[in-house]
């Protein structure tokens, strides 16, 4: 299997746009069978959550260190923000069939705010578990509004949606929709405006996100009371709270 990459002319499509698609296998299809696996004992656990609240799952099961941990993710993470690389948090968001809320138009770094000191070198991956297609709810993304971060928001239904503030004013005519096969994944900026729409079709859309940073970035310990972090290459920069492992 070849080891994941980007090449140089999607990073500058990156810098620019604000996101990447990798339209290839990001793990061997023993690994990856691996990672579903657990996500389907998390889903059993779950209790009371709705399916998309199985948030920072590598709390509860550290076998997910080996996945977000993994060369395979970190060398496409790498020519993006750097060879310092932290791993700031990790989330199985899953939407059920016809059940599946909305995720409102919002930009990570809006619900980060004073728990980093920086923005600009923060990616997440996007890691289809299932089929992730315009009919499920895919994400998708406003191309090139990553320049801010701190959009002006407006509240919205809670109950029919992951959040209940949205961005006001989006040009929703301008959305890429992020289509994944399981297995391919997805990057983007964390500061670029982009959400989903809900799942009303009989075909469940799971992903793993795994998010990084540049060690060049100091996390405020007073601002994550109880949040872990961990240094996944390179070295600290900034002076971190990391886990020693």
């Amino acid at each position: 299997m070849n080891q994941a990459t980007l090449t140089m002319e999607e990073v500058q499509d990156y810098r620019k746009d604000g996101y990447a698609i990798y339209k290839k296998q990001l793990f061997s299809p023993q690994k990856f069978s691996e990672l579903k696996q657990i996500f389907e004992e998390q889903l059993a656990e779950k209790g009371n959550k709705l399916s998309d609240e199985l948030d920072t799952p590598h709390f509860r099961d550290e076998r997910l260190l080996d996945f977000l941990m993994s060369d395979e993710v970190l060398d496409l993470v790498e020519p993006i923000i750097g060879p310092n690389i932290g791993l700031w948090s990790s989330h199985f968001i899953c939407k059920d069939p016809y059940t599946g809320r909305a995720t409102p138009w919002h930009e990570d770094s809006a619900y980060w705010q004073g728990r980093l000191n920086r923005f600009d070198k923060i990616v997440t991956v996007w890691l289809a578990i299932d089929r992730s297609w315009k009919e499920n709810g895919c994400m998708r993304v406003i191309p090139g509004t990553h320049d801010n971060g701190f959009s002006d928001y407006e509240d919205v239904d809670g109950k029919a949606n992951t959040f209940s503030t949205q961005i006001k004013g989006v040009d929703e005519s301008k959305a890429v929709y992020f289509e994944l096969e399981p297995g391919e994944c997805s990057l983007h900026d964390s500061r670029i405006i982009h959400g989903a729409q809900p799942n009303t079709s009989p075909y469940r859309r799971c992903g793993y996100t795994m998010r990084y940073f540049s060690t060049e970035a100091k996390v405020i310990p007073e601002n994550n009371p109880g949040f872990r972090i961990w240094l996944a290459r390179g070295k600290d920069v900034a002076g971190n709270p990391f886990v020693n492992v």
